[in-house]
């Protein structure tokens, strides 16, 4: 045909340009593998990456599991042949080669243990074994130790470097330990401030419908019981906004029966934030205080209104009085942990709450001498890892 010669210049043509686009495109590829930084740069991001996944391990402690996934990561930093992590009394970790000498590891550590320095010796005829302390809080509480065929100063000091790395993430995982005490401490706190008067008095008022009333006597004896049971027994440190309310329902109750119409409450509640997760006992020490320091004092009747709506990515959550108020500078100096005062359980709210979710969200309280007092408590709507 005449034309078949046009159209095989035509397909040459177009396998030409299909091979020069691939050429092309083979270019922008180790092109981009190229951006992706030099030699240097890809070996510090591999060690800052090894060393994040291991750090993110030990914030567990010095357990065995989390020992043996951060061993991994950090063999890969030392570039050794095995590498082990113990802690005084045990081997918790070994990755690597040569695991038959992992029963004598305890017997050499001992005098790193002892004098807490970092010391070079001879594991086996084919291995040197680097062994640092891992010191922390002024205590050796385990070792690191290296094992290679050679050991030279590099390696010595990698292994006291990583070994100091260790100790601070430890450290942290403490300080994570001592945190959580603290907050469940605070917690038996407010529990315990549940106070004797608060029970004598409810008391009283249950003995004085005895004999007047006696089905309001055993439904108060129901709601005390319920309150009580609500605030001793609880495990947990979070509850949801729906219970904390139910709990002070309860309260209230209680301190009506002993009060009658001087204890007039409100609420306004937005049904959407009743599952919001909440520290426990965060609202009642509000509307005890309230009642106690803001309606007792009061000549007459006093209203308490509690509001709770959403307010974006937060829940929030507002108790107001028209009582007597409170002096706002002593106010600060209490809840600065400067004074003693009977506002002990604001603060202590008010303190968990600056350790939970940041001292952006601590109480935002609003008074004055004779003109009540308005307390507002503001926690996020979304709180992975916290469990009602």
């Amino acid at each position: 045909m005449p034309d078949s010669p046009l159209l095989t210049a035509a397909a040459i043509a177009v396998i030409v340009l299909a091979a020069v686009a691939a050429v092309g495109v083979g270019l922008m590829v180790v092109r981009s593998f190229r951006d992706l930084g030099t030699d240097a740069e890809r070996a510090t991001y591999k060690t800052l990456h090894a060393a994040s996944r291991a750090g993110a391990q030990l914030r567990a402690g010095l357990q065995p599991a989390s020992a043996a996934k951060a061993s991994k990561q950090l063999r890969l930093l030392l570039g050794c042949d095995a590498l082990a992590i113990t802690d005084l009394d045990t081997v918790l970790a070994w990755d690597g080669i040569a695991e038959e000498l992992k029963p004598q590891l305890m017997a050499l550590a001992a005098p790193v243990f002892a004098d807490g320095r970092t010391a070079l010796l001879t594991a086996s005829p084919s291995l040197k074994a680097v062994i640092a302390p891992i010191r922390t809080n002024n205590r050796v509480a385990g070792c690191v130790a290296a094992f290679a065929p050679h050991a030279g100063a590099g390696l010595v000091r990698a292994t006291g470097e990583l070994a100091g790395w260790v100790a601070t993430q430890v450290e942290l995982a403490e300080l994570d330990a001592s945190r959580t005490l603290l907050m469940e401490a605070e917690v038996r706190a407010l529990r315990a401030q549940i106070s004797p008067h608060f029970i004598y008095n409810s008391l009283n008022a249950i003995a004085s419908f005895i004999n007047t009333d006696p089905a309001r006597a055993r439904e108060l004896v129901v709601e005390f019981a319920d309150f009580t049971r609500y605030s001793f027994r609880r495990h947990g440190d979070f509850t949801t906004l729906a219970e904390e309310l139910r709990s002070i329902d309860r309260y209230l109750l209680l301190e009506r029966a002993r009060f009658g119409e001087r204890v007039q409450v409100s609420l306004q509640i937005a049904p959407e934030v009743l599952s919001t997760v909440i520290p426990f006992l965060s609202l009642q020490p509000l509307v005890e205080n309230a009642v106690r320091h803001g309606l007792e004092a009061k000549e007459g009747p006093g209203h308490i209104t509690i509001r709770a709506y959403d307010s974006g990515a937060d829940a929030e959550v507002t108790v107001e009085d028209d009582g007597v108020g409170m002096d706002p500078e002593h106010l600060r100096s209490v809840l600065a942990g400067h004074a003693d005062g009977e506002h002990v359980g604001l603060r202590n709210v008010d303190a968990r709450l600056r350790q939970v979710y940041g001292d952006e969200y601590g109480l935002v309280i609003e008074t004055a001498p004779g003109e009540g007092t308005l307390i507002t408590l503001r926690v996020p709507k979304s709180q992975p890892g916290h469990d009602a």
